[in-house]
């Protein structure tokens, strides 16, 4: 199926990168409709994308970009502007697609998807999941807009906390870890501007062997870790605090938080 007019309500980093989705698959700015709790942030985007402050009821899709906890004073409020049959594509962290469903409707089809910040730069991972009454056909649009800008999957529902706790909230985990090489290579005598570029092309170079090289992660690691040497030494510093313990327990709380959201 597809869609002509689309709404976004909730338009920040996220809602942005769906615009620039949208666009990507030959949806026209004007054909987009953005609503913004904060009236300086939608002139922000008017101006950047040439959308509008239209109509809900004239789109036939809405994307859900608000957080998750604002998620039931909005559906509350944009509930009578939803025409009949409305797909709804959420980008709720933890907020369940039945509970989204009951709020607005039988008539209404929900999609769940997790996408991440990187949707920015045309390189997301969003997992997808269907809501009871979604078709075959919305799904697949969701999924064609989704792999415009990145990978997609597509997950049972009773696993989007742990898919939130892994790609969802995954950048910040690598964006940490940046920081924390930075500081440790100034800490080594570099200046910062050396240390940025040292590691986030090594970051990068990292990933797209990882991503392309057909060999897995244990292997990579391996062949970069001789016995005894630098590589080694280092390792056994993240070995002695156990951080394959620390990586889970950090992921097993993003997905706890999840699933206290959809409760």
């Amino acid at each position: 199926m597809a869609f002509s007019r689309v709404a976004i309500v909730g338009a920040g980093v996220m809602g942005e990168a769906m615009i620039t989705a949208l666009e990507r698959i030959g949806i026209s700015s004007a054909a987009i409709t953005i609503k913004e709790k904060r009236a300086d942030r939608e002139a922000e985007l008017f101006a950047k994308f040439g959308a509008k402050s239209g109509l809900i009821s004239d789109s036939d899709v809405v994307l859900l970009a608000v957080k998750p906890q604002d998620v039931e004073k909005t559906l509350s409020e944009i509930k009578k502007e939803l025409k009949d049959g409305t797909l709804i594509v959420s980008l709720l962290a933890g907020v369940k697609s039945s509970k989204i469903q009951e709020m607005v409707g039988s008539s209404a089809r929900v999609v769940r998807v997790m996408p991440n910040t990187p949707l920015l730069m045309g390189v997301g991972m969003s997992a997808i999941t269907a809501g009871k009454s979604a078709t075959k056909s919305d799904v697949e649009w969701v999924e064609s807009l989704l792999s415009s800008s990145g990978a997609t999957v597509l997950v049972d529902e009773s696993q989007m906390d742990a898919v939130t706790a892994t790609s969802g909230s995954g950048p910040a985990y690598f964006f940490g870890f940046v920081e924390a090489m930075v500081e440790g290579a100034r800490k080594l005598g570099l200046d910062e501007s050396s240390a940025k570029l040292l590691v986030s092309q090594t970051l990068l170079g990292a990933a797209k062997m990882v991503n392309e090289s057909g060999k897995d992660a244990k292997t990579l690691r391996e062949n970069v870790t001789s016995p005894n040497g630098t590589t080694a030494a280092a390792l056994s510093v993240f070995d002695s605090s156990k951080w394959h313990e620390i990586v889970y327990e950090a992921m097993k709380a993003a997905r706890d938080r999840s699933q206290e959201l959809s409760n």
